[in-house]
């Protein structure tokens, strides 16, 4: 089992690492960043789902229920955000009001 040190210590060096990497990547390249992290976390979602199925204790399924929940949650909102960036490159349409509506009329 990994001492609770070097499990601090890997995770302090992914944490660093990681933003080291994402604070280099330019903003095209985003979105297409953010759909594959929503994969990764779909996949983060069907390992809670089974850890949960195979807990014994309350205090594990207690555990795996949280794990499921925020999971679900961190998919669902980051496809939510994946689809608000994709609205902002689409060409917007301009609506003819009312008044340019009556003038081409006559």
């Amino acid at each position: 089992m990994i001492d609770g040190f070097i499990a601090l210590y890997i995770f302090a060096l992914a944490a660093i690492l990681g933003f080291e990497i994402i604070s280099k990547v330019p903003v095209v390249l985003h979105t297409p960043l953010m759909s594959g992290s929503n994969f990764i976390h779909g996949i983060v979602l069907v390992g809670a789902m089974i850890a949960l199925g195979h807990a014994d204790t309350t205090l594990e399924k207690v555990f795996g229920f949280i794990a499921v929940f925020l999971g679900a949650g961190n998919a669902a909102g980051g496809y939510v955000v994946t689809e608000r960036m994709l609205e902002m490159f689409k060409p917007r349409v301009k609506k003819e009001t009312s008044q340019e509506q009556n003038k081409g009329g006559k």
